[in-house]
């Protein structure tokens, strides 16, 4: 069940493979199918975090947009970022304790990077969301106990607020579900302007 009507007769299609976001969409009680992309990202060198986001979000959404000519589109990219640089997923063990070693102990920034697409109505909205996270200063043993549980290895910035890790946090300024992968807040907002009949077409923000 959703908590406004309007979505009930919405069909979503999440341009996602990530389980974090199914496990999201179903519990904002969406009706929805998953088609996830398959592409080569294209990052323009220079770009600001926030833009990267939207760019990768924007390009995996359209992708999928050009395959349906009904439903609503709905793709996201996740960063995590520590002093301006971009965190990606851990390639090995050792990258995961080096990525985690670059949290400990500081602050950084999860930006999630949003697209949606009205399919019949050629309307899209893409936004991105930010939250400021900080870590306690974490251990050896913690670094590597948290590794050998096997979460780290396929999440940006090897670890996911979700699991075992939020031990780590100390502090979190933001949304907590755009630290999982998806800010359902905000995507709830967007959705609503979008289904606005009043405004216009293709707002970014």
């Amino acid at each position: 069940m959703v908590v406004n009507s309007i979505f009930e007769s919405k069909k979503f299609i999440l341009a996602s493979g990530s389980p974090r976001r199914k496990q999201l969409f179903t519990m904002m009680g969406l009706h929805f199918t998953v088609d996830a992309p398959h592409i080569e990202e294209h990052i323009t060198p220079g770009l600001p975090p926030r833009k990267i986001a939207l760019s990768l979000a924007q390009q995996k959404g359209e992708v999928i947009s050009r395959k349906h000519n009904e439903g609503l589109i709905v793709a996201a990219d996740t960063i995590v970022v520590v002093d301006g640089k971009i965190l990606g997923k851990p390639i090995d063990k050792a990258d995961a304790y080096k990525l985690l070693a670059q949290l400990s102990g500081r602050q950084h920034e999860v930006i999630t990077g949003v697209y949606i697409d009205d399919a019949m109505k050629g309307r899209s909205i893409v936004f991105a969301e930010t939250t400021k996270v900080e870590f306690k200063k974490l251990t050896e043993e913690e670094i590597y106990g948290y590794i050998d549980t096997g979460h780290p290895m396929d999440k940006a910035g090897a670890y996911g607020i979700q699991d075992i890790s939020a031990v780590f946090v100390k502090r979190i300024e933001g949304c907590f579900y755009n630290v999982v992968g998806f800010p359902v807040a905000a995507f709830y907002q967007h959705c609503l302007q979008l289904f606005d009949e009043r405004l216009g077409a293709n707002e970014h923000r």
